[in-house]
């Protein structure tokens, strides 16, 4: 299949909120969905690094990526739906794929540190078999493996491999990999909220974000302009939303994002072992910051918190 879904735009990589008993709090998650939605973000990531797949069963990773579907009326979801085992990898995508999902999410494998013939035919066997827009996420981070530029180019050759999401730190390789799919229907998406505006000067499409689950207005106006060509208003929210870019990743994500949502009230910031909850040194920082978006918005003098997301034309 060639991609139906516009790769193009924010989408936030969704939080999993937690009840007192470490249960799916199913309810807050679908408000959450909804709230992103209204706020004219251009898909929701469920299940991901961000939505602490690591630490979900199979079905509840399921029954998630089931429930934001049903609450959101108009955006793709996108079900993150790695694994470093293939045969998982893959079942969980089935699965993603008959529950509805519009799109998958696919880190690479972690741990195994597989060479790239072997990140090739990781990927390639899941977008043989099923039959919907995928995109591979690098984070070498978090996996201990690096996708080479030739290797994501390789990839991109296939119908069904739609993306890649980037977050190596770097730039030299995601502008690369833009390059040299530019003929292709191929997006190349941030991974890293500090580099979605360099990436967009690349050639990228937009951004697979945390900082959207707290502040979607901003990112997606930030996203908008630098797509419309419009650098000075687009650099300008970016160094207002830096102070958070950088706030949310003082420790794991998604531990800060986590917290940053409890103060807001958008979830609670519980987290299932072996995460843990912010350290205090680091929370008033975080109120500070939080405080300061949510007050008059250095970028037109309009308040961040009802900042207009881009036109449709222009995600």
């Amino acid at each position: 299949m060639t991609s139906t879904i516009d790769f193009t735009g924010v989408f936030p990589a969704m939080c999993t909120p937690f009840d007192e008993d470490e249960r799916i709090d199913f309810e807050t998650l679908q408000t959450d969905a909804q709230r992103l939605e209204a706020a004219g973000v251009d898909g929701l990531v469920p299940v991901g690094s961000t939505g602490e797949s690591a630490t979900l069963t199979h079905d509840e990773h399921v029954r998630v990526v089931e429930a934001v579907i049903e609450a959101v009326d108009d955006v793709p979801v996108i079900a993150g739906t790695g694994s470093n085992n293939t045969r998982e990898a893959l079942e969980l995508s089935e699965r993603a794929a008959e529950a509805g999902a519009d799109a998958l999410l696919l880190i690479s494998p972690y741990y195994n540190k597989p060479e790239q013939r072997g990140l090739v035919e990781h990927f390639r066997t899941i977008a043989d078999a099923v039959d919907l827009p995928q995109i591979v996420y690098n984070v070498p981070s978090r996996t201990g493996r690096n996708i080479e530029p030739d290797t994501a180019v390789e990839l991109a050759s296939h119908e069904n491999i739609a993306g890649y999401k980037a977050a190596s730190g770097d730039l030299g390789q995601i502008g690369e990999i833009a390059e040299r799919t530019m003929d292709e229907d191929f997006s190349v998406l941030s991974g890293d909220d500090a580099l979605t505006l360099p990436t967009i000067s690349v050639g990228g499409t937009g951004t697979i974000s945390v900082a959207a689950n707290i502040e979607p207005e901003l990112t997606c106006a930030m996203v908008g302009a630098a797509i419309d060509g419009d650098y000075a208003r687009a650099r300008n929210i970016h160094h207002e939303l830096g102070p958070l870019f950088r706030e949310l990743f003082v420790e794991t994500n998604p531990i800060p994002v986590k917290e940053a949502m409890e103060i807001r009230g958008y979830g609670p910031a519980r987290l299932r072992s072996p995460l843990s909850r912010l350290a205090d040194e680091y929370r008033e920082d975080l109120e500070t910051v939080l405080a300061d978006l949510e007050g008059e918005s250095a970028v037109d003098g309009v308040d961040a918190s009802d900042a207009e997301p881009a036109a449709e034309g222009d995600r």
